[in-house]
């Protein structure tokens, strides 16, 4: 490894759906889970099968896959991990993050890349030092370190040793990640992978000798979400992250949707590339603001990254209008009439306006003139979800491009 090599953009993928969509728009590699031993439960994750599938189709395109093994472990769960481990190994996963000392120890002798995770804090190059000692490669950085302490922590850190850190998604209230709220409130713990997200709920006051009453905690039109955080995106900060010695640019989200992680990897991917093109006369596009801005459900912070700190990242605040409505996948190209077949998201309408998110394309809009159904009958609109339908195009469109609604 050098620490002079070209920034990696790390995707997150909770399914097959979302892991071919990272692939598709342009991530370096991305990381995943297996069906235990990771965080987030509830994403679908992928079977011991769909691992080996995946890092045999990401390594064919020279793209890595990093499996999270970062739960927090008990005694029993340790049951089955060395097995585990044993097949990440033999399938060629590139690397696992972990968060509990005694697993790094497992993982190297089952001849694993390590990379420590985020949940265990890491700010300094003093500890970043000490998990190098411990066979880590990488280290995930703690979302509350800034990007002061990181360009002092690259000039400190040995060659050998990466830095990643996360450049875009949800923000925790808890000191990185680390959270008994949902476990207290739900019996879910989100040390466990099964987080309720009850920092996202709506709150009001409760007096004891008052039960029948609640009182509001009015913020913004009438209720406040007083523990949620704006989301980070720090896509106007590409080359100030690039030139701090930030290894690999990770985005958080393997709850997220496959439209979601489609737009911001390819949003990210674009920027990053402008920036190596042209480093002196590097500006973004506004256009990606806008694709990031359209696919998020709260608004946007620099997180600690800054002098703000957590002050920047204040409470939730309700989204601006969207530009875009995510209304369909194609999944096959044009046939020998020139229509495109593509499963419907959300509705849309003949005469209406569609932008095309692709990585073969920016920028690139239409009005819809033509539409049909499966059969080939003609539809004046597509309201079912998951529907099949066909359409013509100006453009050319590719397997895996999205079309969006145009709102505005």
């Amino acid at each position: 490894m050098s620490k002079k090599k070209r920034v990696e953009l790390l995707a997150p993928a909770g399914s097959m759906e979302c892991f071919d969509a990272a692939l598709r728009y342009g991530a370096d590699a991305i990381y995943l889970a297996g069906k235990k031993f990771g965080l987030r439960a509830f994403a679908a994750n992928f079977t011991e099968q769909e691992l080996r599938d995946a890092i045999c189709r990401a390594h064919d395109l020279g793209k890595k896959v990093y499996i999270t093994v970062n739960s927090l472990f008990h005694n029993d769960d340790l049951d089955g991990l060395p097995e585990y481990l044993a097949y990440l190994k033999e399938i060629g996963a590139d690397a696992v993050i972990v968060s509990d000392p005694g697993i790094i120890d497992l993982c190297i002798e089952a001849g694993l890349n390590v990379h420590i995770s985020t949940q265990m804090s890491t700010m300094n190059y003093r500890s970043a030092a000490f998990w190098h000692k411990m066979g880590a490669e990488r280290i995930v950085l703690a979302r509350e370190t800034s990007l002061a302490e990181i360009r002092q922590m690259h000039e400190k850190i040995p060659d050998t040793l990466e830095i990643e850190a996360f450049i875009h998604g949800a923000m925790c209230v808890a000191y990185s990640g680390r959270c008994l709220l949902s476990s207290v409130l739900t019996g879910r713990s989100g040390n466990k992978g099964a987080c309720a997200q009850p920092c996202r709920w709506r709150f009001a006051l409760h007096e004891a000798q008052y039960p029948e009453e609640y009182f509001p905690i009015i913020e913004e039109d009438h209720e406040t979400f007083v523990l949620n955080s704006k989301d980070m995106m720090m896509i106007e900060h590409v080359p100030a992250l690039i030139e701090a010695g930030i290894a690999s640019f990770k985005i958080e989200g393997r709850m997220k949707s496959q439209y979601y992680v489609a737009a911001v990897v390819n949003a990210y991917r674009r920027a990053i590339d402008a920036y190596y093109a042209d480093p002196e006369g590097y500006q973004l596009d506004p256009q990606l603001l806008t694709d990031l801005r359209d696919c998020a459900t709260r608004g946007f912070t620099t997180g600690f990254y800054f002098d703000g700190g957590a002050e920047s990242m204040d409470i939730y605040r309700k989204p601006q209008q969207r530009d875009y409505s995510f209304c369909g996948v194609v999944v096959e190209e044009a046939d020998e009439n020139g229509l495109v077949t593509v499963e419907q998201r959300n509705k849309f309408c003949v005469g209406e306006r569609l932008s095309i998110l692709s990585p073969h394309s920016h920028g690139l809009t239409f009005t819809l003139e033509e539409l049909y159904d499966a059969e080939g009958q003609v539809r004046e609109a597509a309201p079912h979800p998951q529907e099949i339908v066909r359409l013509r195009c100006p453009e050319k469109l590719h397997k895996g491009d999205m079309l969006r609604l145009i709102l505005k």
